[in-house]
């Protein structure tokens, strides 16, 4: 008896062991046993699932059209071809339909507001916006600007979209994860991690100079392009745009904090308002910190102040030394001019000034530049003075052009006086404004004022003349 008591005892043992054993097991590593779908569940994964619906893919088609040597294809030398092309141009042309494929983002859902890049739309004649549920969108362009590369379309829809969370590009963090997603080659929704490797990087490409991206090494071609940043949460921190056509293992972004105001003029006004607070400002060098007395060179100097402008209003003049506007030290030209990019009418900052030794800070309300200003702006800027292109002033400077402005009066100091420009000289073009009268010639000097250059089409006679005029 003792002998069968003490196996049932020694078995009664094994079991609670073997019980405690498996109990703790379950209570120290469930991930192992059950749920081994919440441990794959990472927050990048979470990120993805948040944010994939706002996602959409925009495709556009263009036409391009394309001349045609019907002796093209028989095996000519090139040559050949060549000559005869001079025989059948334009008359032999054909019409070819180009899709751009891109991304874009929803940041307003019930407006139906989904922004991209401005070169994913770019000559686009009808753009098609495609959800991830399916359902498609014709979209409408409400605005664009190519400084920043930066579109707003609509679309119409008869239920609320899903929208983006907005995150803060002010406070990222070098080394932080980020996630870019959007439409490569196709593909929809398509996922990149990486980090945030520099933020305000500057970008060149053929045509001009971006400033203020977020750098990453998450990997961003021309299906990303216009597609979200995101950081860890799922937030939007960034739109990814594929402009740098010789990064390899590089991708570049458009900081939120930065599309935020420009979003807002294009949702606006169809296109984005300088903002003007009616200084002009230029470099400090050496001589001139000696001359002012002042060691202060890491600012600008303010050399004219608007007397009607809100600057001159807070108590800002000539002789002033800009050391920052709010937190942004001002140590050039270029960082004044970035810093008032990112600022919008109606807005207030603080400007930190030197003047006689001592610092000061003023509030200035922002505003936008007023229109009737735009005439004295052309002659500080070009020095011309225009009219409109009247069937008598037409008559009386002889002119052929039948839109445009003529310019009546050239200051002789000028550059467009030393390369021989008139009186009754047209201008038909600046830059890509049309000009068809004196509005649209005030609408282009007011918003290219703080460009290095311009581009003029100037007309004399029959003749065309594209001029570069240095600012």
């Amino acid at each position: 008896m003792p002998k069968i008591k003490t196996q049932n005892n020694i078995k009664l043992l094994v079991s609670v062991v073997a019980f405690l054993f498996f109990s703790i097991m379950l209570l120290v590593a469930p991930p192992y046993i059950v749920g081994t779908e919440n441990l794959r569940e990472s927050a990048v994964v979470m990120a993805v699932k948040k944010v994939s619906p706002v996602v959409v893919n925009i495709s556009s088609e263009f036409e391009v059209r394309k001349r045609v040597n019907p002796f093209s294809g028989f095996g000519m030398d090139s040559s050949f071809e060549n000559f005869f092309n001079d025989f059948f141009d334009p008359g032999f042309e054909r019409q070819y339909k180009r899709t751009s494929l891109g991304s874009g983002v929803i940041i307003d859902g019930k407006r139906g507001f989904i922004l991209t890049n401005q070169h994913v739309i770019l000559k686009s004649k009808t753009i098609t916006v495609s959800l991830k549920d399916g359902r498609e969108f014709k979209a409408q362009i409400v605005g664009a600007d190519p400084d920043s590369d930066l579109a707003v379309l609509r679309i119409s829809s008869p239920k609320a979209l899903p929208v983006i969370t907005m995150g803060d590009s002010s406070k990222l963090m070098i080394g932080e994860t980020v996630i870019a997603i959007g439409n490569p080659f196709g593909f929809s929704n398509t996922v990149t991690t990486g980090v945030i490797s520099a933020t305000n990087r500057s970008v060149r490409t053929d045509d001009m100079v971006y400033h203020d991206f977020i750098q990453t090494d998450a990997s961003i071609n021309p299906g990303n392009s216009g597609g979200p940043l995101l950081n860890i949460n799922g937030e939007l921190i960034g739109i990814n745009t594929a402009i740098y056509a010789k990064a390899q293992g590089i991708g570049f972004a458009i900081p939120i904090n930065t599309a935020k105001r420009i979003v807002s003029d294009l949702i606006r006004y169809g296109e984005v308002i300088p903002a003007w607070i009616g200084i002009t400002i230029q470099d400090i060098d050496t001589d001139l910190a000696r001359y002012l007395k002042t060691s202060a060179i890491n600012g600008v100097l303010v050399k004219k102040a608007e007397t009607v402008g809100p600057a001159r209003k807070a108590g800002i003049r000539e002789g002033d030394i800009v050391l920052s506007i709010n937190t942004r030290d001002i140590a050039s030209e270029k960082d004044f001019h970035r810093a008032m990019i990112a600022l919008s009418a109606g807005e207030k900052i603080d400007m930190t000034i030197w003047r006689d030794g001592k610092i000061k800070t003023f509030s200035v309300k922002i505003s936008v530049f007023p229109k009737e200003l735009a005439p004295d702006l052309a002659y500080d800027l070009l020095g011309i003075s225009v009219k409109n292109l009247s069937a008598k002033n037409r008559y009386i400077y002889k002119a052929l052009a039948k839109q445009g402005v003529l310019i009546s009066d050239v200051n002789r100091q000028s550059f467009l006086a030393r390369i021989g420009a008139r009186s009754g000289d047209v201008i038909r073009q600046i830059d890509d404004i049309a000009i068809k009268n004196i509005k649209d010639f005030e609408q282009a000097i007011i918003k290219y004022r703080q460009k290095n250059s311009l581009v003029i089409v100037l007309q004399r006679g029959d003749q065309l003349y594209n001029i570069t005029v240095k600012l």
